[in-house]
């Protein structure tokens, strides 16, 4: 059986030039065609709503549209929690709570359902990439408006050379591989 590490420096590749000059895209394609490898990646993020005995310790599993909805559903299933989406904005079809943030060229907005959570829910985040850190700050910034409490945020793949862990200081950030 290959290592989590072998699997993620399988199934990730590099894709210069995308979506722009200069960007290198860390593209999860072959991971999720990878059924093996896939599903070590889905078991090592539900660790992280697991306990030190393995039993789950949170209620709603978040994905962060649109990779992040990959990764987190089938650890929500793993974990018997409920999987809530944090969507761009105008794509949820009721009441809303959304909140805004600054990309590098402009803003942009995410929204989530005002009744997606209970009040004390504990919620583990997923997310595919962590680059600079502004998308899960505005997503944690909606759990916490819905009264639930963030257990974790776990990411497939940290940037380490983008402020992302930086500014999101204080907060419970875990990551299956940094570069």
């Amino acid at each position: 059986m290959r290592t989590l590490e072998q699997v993620l420096a399988d199934g990730i590749r590099d894709i210069p030039d995308y979506p722009q000059q200069g960007v290198v895209f860390k593209d999860i394609t072959p991971l999720l065609a990878d059924h093996s490898g896939f599903a070590q990646v889905v078991d090592a993020l539900a660790a992280f709503g697991r306990d030190d005995d393995g039993n789950p310790v949170v209620d709603k599993v978040v994905g962060i549209e649109a990779r992040g909805f990959i990764l987190a559903a089938p650890v929500a299933l793993a974990l018997g929690a409920g999987f809530v989406p944090v969507r761009k904005k105008g794509k949820l079809p009721a009441a809303t709570y959304e909140e805004s943030y600054a990309l590098e060229y402009g803003e942009a907005t995410i929204e989530v359902h005002q009744d997606a959570f209970t009040p004390g829910d504990r919620v583990l985040v997923i997310d595919d990439v962590l680059a600079t850190g502004g998308t899960v700050e505005a997503c944690l910034r909606l759990i916490r408006r819905c009264e639930a409490e963030v257990v974790d945020t776990a990411v497939l793949l940290e940037l380490s050379f983008l402020p992302g862990r930086k500014r999101l200081a204080g907060e419970q950030l875990s990551a299956l591989v940094t570069v």
